[in-house]
């Protein structure tokens, strides 16, 4: 949520401490990083109290999976991730079964990353193609799908995407029926890179989704935690991959190589942004400074 009032008055406060009755404060560089600091942590901080995170066994919302939180991890349920995904993180589409945070960072840290958590009933996911697929052919049909969607998502009011390539190769493990791969993406005119690495549970009746968000440094970081991931998410008993059953159940109308180019979910919010509030709430933060700084006279030493 955003607070500009609470970076106000907080740099307020600052400044009134700092104020002299009949001079003006000479404000130092070191005082200027004191200050900003403080105020970045009075937000964060603030962010942070709102949220009330789940360890332990948790059911996911519709009953259609279950997951052990994983060591490492926060569960926050549907309703704050909502929150989360629209108004800290700007995007237009926050639907989503939960989401997981590493237990040192929240969604406004610094450093800061998560899996979202979805699930698309799009219905039995055949593998049959799996081996047969050209990702680097596919990357290019992906990034043609993508330059068009973007009239869209402006139309919208929201900032085109660009897909820059594979930030990890397609994988498919016929064993655990678990798909993932990470793209490299730019948002509008933002030179920053952002990674969605994206893990696909197939299902009786539809895909688990589980993307990772957050920055391309953290590639490593979000690899590490797929195998503990995978480990501790599954579907309800009935509703897994093998009790699929042909006089019943509805096959998907894409399979390993549609759900990698994302067809079945190229709309406007498919995208989640990560970085995109902490950005405005810095400005909000830089914005209310240099307000401050004018109201007391702050500034350099005068003759």
């Amino acid at each position: 949520m955003r607070k500009p009032l609470l970076f106000l008055s907080l740099l307020l406060a600052f400044g009134t401490a700092l104020a002299k009755p009949k001079a003006k404060p000479i404000l130092t560089a070191a005082d200027s990083v004191a200050m900003w600091r403080a105020a970045e942590k009075a937000y964060v901080d603030s962010v942070n109290a709102t949220l009330h995170y789940q360890q332990g066994h948790i059911v996911l919302p519709g009953g259609i999976g279950e997951l052990t939180v994983p060591r490492g991890f926060r569960y926050l349920d549907s309703a704050q991730s909502r929150r989360v995904l629209v108004q800290l993180w700007g995007n237009p589409n926050g639907e989503s079964l939960g989401m997981l945070f590493p237990v040192d960072r929240g969604p406004v840290d610094r450093n800061h990353w998560a899996y979202s958590i979805d699930f698309d009933a799009m219905g039995y996911v055949k593998d049959d193609d799996a081996d047969d697929i050209d990702y680097n052919d596919l990357l290019m049909e992906m990034q043609d799908d993508t330059r068009e969607n973007n009239r869209e998502r402006e139309k919208a009011g929201f900032d085109p995407v660009y897909l820059l390539g594979w930030a990890a190769n397609p994988y498919y493990d016929k064993n655990t029926h678990a798909l993932h791969w990470a793209k490299s993406l730019r948002f509008g005119t933002d030179t920053d890179t952002v990674l969605n690495y994206n893990v696909r549970l197939l299902g009786r009746k539809g895909v688990l989704i589980l993307n990772a968000i957050g920055d391309p440094s953290q590639l490593a970081e979000v690899k590490a935690s797929i195998p503990g991931l995978l480990s501790n998410v599954t579907f309800t008993k009935g509703q897994q991959y093998t009790d699929f059953d042909a006089g019943l159940d509805e096959v998907a109308a894409y399979t390993i190589g549609g759900l990698v180019a994302g067809k079945v979910l190229a709309k406007v919010g498919l995208f989640a942004v990560i970085l995109k509030f902490w950005k405005l709430g810095m400005l909000a933060i830089a914005g209310a400074w240099a307000a401050i700084k004018r109201f007391f006279g702050f500034g350099s030493k005068e003759a």
